[in-house]
């Protein structure tokens, strides 16, 4: 059994986990609510438009994280701002600020000496990069993600599943709009790192949408989320230490291929039991 363990006795494959491990289980918290509320566009519009924050923070020196945040601030309130327009339908919004903001930091990047470096790093990360002060910023993020979550839950479940119902509970639909897309902002800005933004959707979309033909509520998605993200952490990096690949993409690949796997044997489940196409999981 050395071909399994021999990878993880190296300590920057060790940091590499634990980081991956904890992205799995903040993109699970918000990857969730992106599933049931079919929001994948947004979260491939939002992880692109960190470039122009993280741009700027390389070009003075400054820290990516910081320049991240910043971005996802900015989409945030784009995004909350946009939404609110009558004559503007949200996905045309979302794409005009996915443009702009794509557009703006290719720009700033192509002022750096070091344009083609910067640009790689920033769409594919550097999982093996991962430091010990990059864990502690990882474990914070996901103690905020928790409590927004634990917090918010009732009003995400309005929001998702009866937006009218959420306004007569005085639930303020907008504002956890709003709060759910910092939600989502805080798990792209953490996993940029790892896998980068062609990349960060494979953690954030796969492993729920993985989970939904197996669990019977929106808790058990997330758990289960968070399992399968922590399963493709460990089986990319493992791949990737023997087959000499790129650790990060290997670990998104593995995470849509359990989504196919799970559908896939959802599929063969219900033929053999039930003709019926497997429900939502209940609101709890």
């Amino acid at each position: 059994m050395e071909w399994l363990t021999a990878p993880f006795e190296v300590t920057f494959v060790q940091r590499a986990l634990w980081g991956g491990v904890l992205v799995s289980a903040i993109c699970a918290l918000a990857g969730t609510w992106v599933v049931l509320r079919g929001m994948a566009f947004l979260g491939d519009a939002m992880s692109h438009g960190l470039l122009p924050g993280v741009a700027l923070a390389a070009l003075f020196g400054g820290n990516l994280l910081v320049g991240a945040v910043a971005s996802a601030a900015v989409m945030t309130a784009g995004v909350t701002a946009l939404g609110r327009t009558p004559k503007l339908s949200q996905d045309t919004g979302i794409g005009l600020l996915f443009v702009g903001m794509l557009s703006l930091g290719v720009i700033i990047v192509s002022r750096s000496q070091s344009f083609a470096v910067d640009l790689t790093g920033f769409l594919f990360g550097d999982v093996l990069a991962v430091r010990e002060q990059d864990l502690f910023l990882l474990g914070t993020a996901l103690l905020v993600a928790s409590a927004v979550s634990v917090l918010g839950h009732r009003a995400f479940l309005a929001l998702t599943f009866d937006p009218r119902k959420a306004r007569t509970l005085g639930l303020r639909p907008r504002l956890a709009h709003a709060v759910l897309l910092a939600l989502l902002g805080l798990a792209i800005v953490a996993s940029f790192h790892i896998v980068g933004t062609l990349l960060v959707l494979g953690l954030l979309i796969a492993p729920p949408a993985a989970a939904l033909p197996w669990a019977h509520s929106v808790r058990g998605v997330m758990a289960l989320a968070a399992l399968v993200g922590a399963t493709a952490t460990f089986g990319g990096l493992l791949l990737s230490w023997h087959l000499s690949t790129a650790a990060g993409a290997t670990v998104a690949a593995l995470a849509v291929s359990l989504f196919f796997l799970s559908h896939l044997a959802s599929g063969l489940r219900h033929r053999r039991t039930s003709p019926a196409t497997p429900a939502l999981p209940k609101a709890d």
